[in-house]
């Protein structure tokens, strides 16, 4: 609300918009209310008599006249009523109020007339300053200074804007927690809303309005850049699998560039590995940018994305984003089984045949009881067929299912091929066939419930001719990374359109609630599409369908030219997605992956065992080795909360990629692992959302019964925080029958019924 329309109202209606809020409206009648009734009553049975027999005076005069002279009886009746609000305020002196101070690095962002942030909010903020002079009349004020953790200061001036994350989270439950069993009657917070830490806010409000505690929030910094290039989003598989490129997609906002191309890079440990240019969208001011990293040899790298800064730009800092690529060498093993001998398990072996990250293990049923192993790693693996215990299932990470009869698995192999990608997380394709899906017999089987397209169907004929599919990608299929087929988005889109046909033979249904399809076709003009391609996320895995049954179509169709390598690229892509974020026993992370030196870093540890079930009975430790070959030892204890999970705490001394190196005892068997990472580096961290984040300040006061004002106003925090529940509070009563507006109501209608007298010559 503006300042001037608070004045003025507050004039008005005698107190300040704030105390209604918080105030609960009584009557405090002079005499009894009945009375009060009665005489209204008898009020307007006057009025009403007395101008009726006005009969010289036309009946509009006498309705005009005898309703203001009504309405000018009935406020003073109005008045014996005591219409008053009950407030509870803070006893002055005998609570706490807390003010937390966002001391992280955005703060030194220049963007308050000249200032930083920092400098503002220690002029607003400082011991002399007229606000904080009032406050301290009223309360025990409590300097908080809040970033990546929580510590109390004497005053503003031990600020100095150096931490790499803003946990406003953290801050407020910190805060609850630690002056529990104080008069707390609120907390101011200052800050410009870059919430990057991680916390969790809903559990911290719901602590904070369960003792009543307002919070009142203090917005630091410009809502809005009208000049500025950031990269505010990074997103790459965090362990990807080498031999193959890896997609990286970010978003870069830009203003004030006009029509100029901005240069977008992607840097591994400092070398420039893919670029691209962007414009500004006609739409918005946010442009998605994918850039394609070409193969990298297994490690890990500091992948940067880096965009071009204009000149004059106000937060050059945040033009660039960081991250972690791990890239593992693989082979990541993947068991085809097929029911019969045809070109669609041939075409696929020989499509990923170069891949060195990838290994198809083939189990091809030959005969009745015999079977082609292809790509085994000794004499004994799939001996005597397809795995009948979990260990051996669970020790690949992806299966595809083939042209093969549900009766062929055992009750117990079908509800392990749903655990496999329930409980394993492994990625799980079924293609399409004469003995697949719903024609294999697989409806109302625990495999049913994994695929992303329910069998719900009535079986089709399969010596019909299957029907013929022109299959293009769907709005989420044209980005999905699995179905790029050449150098960029718009020459694969193109490409799509010139595909031949693909048949399917199966009698697919609908999409499940949740599933995403990827490739539809058509089976002519005027028909509806069918979904193809599609996937679902199944407990920790992808359960995914593919509908056709000869994609190898793709390599030997008349129309593809022999150089063509869609059907390679195509599946490679497809095995490689599948086996993208496979779990495996050991999972191991540091929350969170982004820290700046000296500040505390949890490390938390999943473990299972060869069956993927938790494990609460290892001994785990976690070796961090930073980048000069230093290793810190640290010991994980299990959490009592969550079955497998171990956690310890790591604070690093050494800026750039640690690498987390985990061992876990149980027993006789020792496993280890080196699949975690940490970036420690605060080179522009906290300003890649430089802007002020009005929208989360203003949630975390609504939610709490504080109120936000920007640093400009926070002078009227004064009065605002006064009125509390919280603390030791006294209740006072405040009157309304002698506010302005009574006596300028009252005064209107007497002066309404003068003017209105001359004008109708009455007077």
């Amino acid at each position: 609300m503006p300042s001037f329309l608070e004045s003025f109202l507050t004039f008005l209606f005698k107190y300040s918009p704030r105390v209604y809020e918080r105030g609960e409206f009584v009557l405090t009648p002079v005499l009894p209310v009945a009375l009060i009734l009665a005489g209204a009553v008898a009020v307007l049975v006057m009025v009403g008599l007395l101008y009726s027999r006005l009969q010289s005076v036309r009946p509009v005069d006498r309705a005009v006249l005898g309703t203001l002279r009504a309405v000018a009886l009935l406020v003073v009746l109005a008045c014996l009523l005591r219409p008053a609000l009950v407030v509870a305020s803070a006893v002055p002196q005998r609570n706490v109020l807390a003010i937390l101070l966002d001391d992280s690095r955005s703060q030194r962002i220049a963007d308050m007339d000249g200032r930083t942030r920092l400098a503002a909010m220690q002029s607003t903020f400082a011991d002399s300053s007229a606000l904080v002079r009032a406050l301290a009349q009223k309360f025990a004020l409590r300097f908080i200074r809040f970033g990546a953790d929580t510590r109390s200061i004497d005053s503003v001036t031990g600020l100095q804007a150096t931490s790499s994350r803003t946990d406003i989270a953290h801050a407020l439950d910190a805060t609850r927690q630690e002056l529990t069993g104080v008069p707390l009657a609120g907390i101011v917070v200052v800050s410009d809303g870059a919430d990057n830490g991680g916390g969790d806010l809903d559990a911290a409000l719901l602590g904070l309005r369960a003792r009543k505690v307002p919070v009142y929030t203090v917005g630091v910094g410009q809502e809005r850049f009208e000049r500025d290039v950031a990269v505010e989003r990074v997103t790459a598989s965090s362990n990807a699998l080498a031999g193959g490129t890896v997609l990286v997609d970010a978003s870069v906002r830009l203003r004030g560039t006009g029509s100029d191309a901005i240069t977008v890079t992607a840097e591994a440990d400092g070398r420039i590995v893919a670029t691209e240019n962007v414009r500004a969208p006609k739409n918005g001011d946010v442009v998605a940018v994918r850039l394609r990293v070409p193969p990298l040899p297994a490690g890990t790298y500091r992948l940067s994305v880096r965009a071009t800064p204009m000149a004059n730009e106000l937060v050059p800092e945040n033009n660039v984003a960081h991250t972690v690529l791990q890239v593992r060498r693989g082979p990541d093993r993947v068991l085809y089984i097929e029911g019969e001998p045809r070109p669609e398990f041939a075409f696929l072996r020989r499509a990923i045949a170069a891949d060195s990250g990838l290994q198809l293990v083939g189990l091809l049923r030959s005969a009745e009881g015999k079977f082609l192993r292809l790509g085994v790693k000794d004499s004994l693996e799939l001996l005597t067929g397809f795995p009948s215990t979990r260990e051996e299932l669970f020790g690949y990470r992806a299966l595809v299912i083939g042209s093969i009869e549900a009766s062929f698995f055992t009750g117990d192999q079908l509800r392990m091929l749903a655990d496999f990608v329930n409980v394993r997380g492994g990625g799980l394709l079924a293609l399409g066939g004469r003995s697949s899906l719903t024609e294999g017999g697989y409806r109302g089987t625990p495999f049913a419930d994994v695929l992303p397209i329910s069998l719900d169907r009535a079986p089709r004929n399969v010596d019909v001719a299957p029907v013929a599919y022109t299959l293009r990608p769907t709005a989420a299929g044209r980005s999905h990374a699995a179905l790029q087929i050449a150098d960029n988005d718009a020459a694969s889109t193109e490409k799509w359109t010139k595909l031949p046909p693909l048949t399917a033979v199966n009698a697919l249904g609908a999409l499940r609630p949740g599933a995403t399809s990827l490739l539809s076709g058509r089976a002519g003009e005027g028909t509806s599409e069918q979904p193809l391609l599609a996937y679902h996320r199944y407990g920790r895995g992808i359960g995914a369908i593919f509908g056709v049954q000869d994609s190898w179509l793709w390599r030997m169709h008349a129309d593809m030219a022999v150089e063509d390598q869609t059907h390679l690229t195509l599946w490679r892509q497809l095995l490689r997605w599948l086996v993208d974020g496979v779990p495996d026993r050991i999972a191991v992370a540091a929350s969170p992956d982004r820290v700046g030196t000296s500040e505390p870093v949890a490390i938390r540890a999943q473990i299972a065992d060869e069956s993927f079930l938790d494990v609460n009975d290892a001994t785990v430790s976690t070796t961090v080795i930073s980048p000069t070959g230093v290793a810190t030892d640290v010991g994980l204890d299990w959490s009592v909360r969550a079955d497998g999970v171990y956690s310890g705490r790591f604070v690093p001394t050494e800026t750039g990629v640690h690498t987390l190196a985990t061992q876990v005892v149980r027993g006789r068997d020792t496993l280890r692992t080196t699949n975690g990472t940490l970036l420690v580096d605060d080179a522009d961290a906290d300003v890649t959302q430089a802007e002020q984040r009005v929208a989360l300040l203003r949630r975390v006061a609504q939610e709490t019964g504080g109120r936000y004002v920007p640093l400009a106003d926070a002078a009227r925090l004064e009065d605002d925080v006064s009125y509390t529940e919280a603390g030791v509070v006294v209740r006072d009563t405040k009157d309304l029958w002698d506010m302005p507006a009574v006596f300028l109501l009252l005064a209107l209608c007497l002066g309404a019924e003068w003017t209105w007298r001359r004008w109708r010559g009455l007077a």
